[in-house]
């Protein structure tokens, strides 16, 4: 609000503990980048349960961005900030124990100093009484909507969402560290589309993506998440019938289920 970029960071039961302000900051937006890191733990390696975070982004309505490695991390960081003031509002960026626990080469460059942004008395803006969160409400659901139209288009030739074609008989949707997971099992023996923002999913995309594969397969770990989300798009997908709920999922796991 005063103008500065700011980051918090915290694992995902301290996303509970911030969800209030994490929900209202969706109506009021920011006047600076606002980034809010928040890491799962798949395998409850140290923590009291396995509560997947993407259902937060989709209940809050804010924009989330999930990386797969070192150099991901750095970069949607990057873009996290960028997209917090591009469409006025926090980002959230979601990790695993797995990629916040692991070290990969990165591709670093200058800091880029972004200045302080003026502070200006906006009450309408900030002030989320019933009457101001009513017309926010309105901005909020145009927002997503715009953001739909980004990860269709801008987010693919940034990146962020990519394709990947190799054999066709096999299609994976998948994000974070199960693309290396399914990388590494599978090399090119299955196409892959991979979701750098998990908030919005975009549709189209993945239609297209699915009318080229004959099996598509998702693979994420804890929630059907994704595979709810193709399966509300009209599009048919193998998911947790296939694999768990549960903990970590590992190359292994990938192999065998898909390859037999």
């Amino acid at each position: 609000i005063s103008g500065v970029r700011s980051m918090a960071c915290m694992k995902h039961v301290g996303l509970n503990v911030a969800a209030d302000p994490l929900f209202t900051s969706s109506y009021t937006g920011v006047n600076a980048g606002v980034v809010i890191v928040v890491a799962d733990d798949p395998g409850m390696h140290s923590s009291q349960n396995e509560q997947d975070s993407r259902h937060y982004a989709q209940a809050s309505k804010i924009m989330m961005l999930e990386p797969a490695d070192s150099d991901e991390c750095l970069k949607y960081s990057k873009m996290a900030f960028e997209l917090s003031e591009k469409f006025d509002t926090p980002v959230l960026l979601r990790l695993t124990t797995r990629v916040s626990h692991s070290r990969s080469l990165a591709e670093v460059s200058d800091r880029v100093d972004n200045g302080l942004k003026p502070y200006e008395k906006n009450a309408p803006k900030y002030v989320m009484v019933p009457a101001n969160a009513k017309v926010k409400h309105v901005e909020v659901e145009k927002r997503i909507l715009n953001q739909i139209a980004y990860c269709e288009t801008e987010a693919v030739e940034n990146g962020l969402n990519s394709v990947e074609y190799n054999d066709k008989k096999i299609g994976v949707i998948t994000a974070g560290i199960c693309y290396e997971y399914a990388k590494e099992a599978l090399g090119d023996k299955a196409s892959y589309l991979k979701l750098g923002c998990v908030y919005p999913l975009p549709e189209k995309l993945i239609k297209d993506f699915c009318n080229e594969c004959e099996t598509v397969y998702v693979l994420e770990e804890l929630d059907d998440y994704i595979e709810t989300h193709c399966r509300k798009i009209g599009v048919d997908v193998k998911g947790k019938a296939e694999f768990t709920l549960l903990g970590e999922y590992s190359q292994g796991l990938i192999r065998k289920v898909i390859l037999g």
